[in-house]
């Protein structure tokens, strides 16, 4: 099996929580293989990424326009602006995700880059689809190009709910746990709600053995 971790918005390929997969799969799972790719990135580059990632890790997969990927032998774990973008994929391909946290609205939670860019910028023009409103910890500028992708490719369904499930911590202090609890659900994906805990899901460490076999479960 192939795992593909998907990091958030502030973060890269050495994210503490894919680190924390990869070498609890090498120690106890040896037959699951963790990718960590870094995806900064301007969306529609992140989407075709991780596209191709399944089909490379899926020895016959046939695209067929219209129709999903083979794509039993991979899945997703999305964190934050990852769960997004697994989401996302999911839906194209039907391959099963796991989600942590997941925004769901980017294209309206990351508008606060372009009121901050115009509210710093007065004397300049900001509503060029190139103009930089703020460049990410691993080096991704945003622009305004790439949240007009956002709201262009914003969720609305999940194709394959038997397929997704999501793991939510009540204390998420950056999202609305509210939001995508309620996405999730309505969709009929299988939601779990934790008391406390953070946006970065602090404990993942601790819930390894549970999300392993969550996983498992998706396949």
């Amino acid at each position: 099996m192939n795992l593909i971790y998907i990091h958030g918005l502030d973060s890269d390929a050495n994210s503490t929580k894919g680190r924390l997969l990869e070498a609890y799969c090498q120690q106890y799972y040896p037959d699951i293989t963790v990718l960590r790719p870094d995806l900064n990135q301007a969306p529609d580059h992140v989407f075709e990424h991780i596209l191709s990632l399944i089909q490379d890790s899926n020895n016959k997969v046939e695209s067929v326009k219209g129709a999903p990927f083979a794509s039993n032998n991979t899945v997703l774990i999305g964190s934050s602006l990852g769960g997004y973008f697994s989401t996302l994929v999911s839906n194209h391909t039907g391959c099963p995700a796991l989600l942590l946290n997941p925004s769901t609205q980017p294209h309206i939670t990351l508008q606060r880059f372009a009121n901050e860019a115009m509210s710093a910028s007065s004397n300049k023009d900001t509503s060029s689809d190139d103009y930089v409103l703020h460049s990410t910890a691993g080096g991704w500028n945003i622009t305004n190009a790439d949240l007009q992708w956002f709201a262009d490719h914003a969720l609305s369904t999940v194709n394959h709910p038997d397929k997704v499930a999501v793991l939510i911590k009540e204390g998420d202090e950056l999202l609305t746990p509210e939001l995508a609890k309620d996405f999730y659900q309505e969709q009929g994906a299988a939601v779990t709600v934790q008391a406390g805990g953070d946006h970065r899901f602090s404990d993942f460490g601790e819930q390894l053995p549970m999300v392993v076999k969550l996983i498992q479960q998706l396949v």
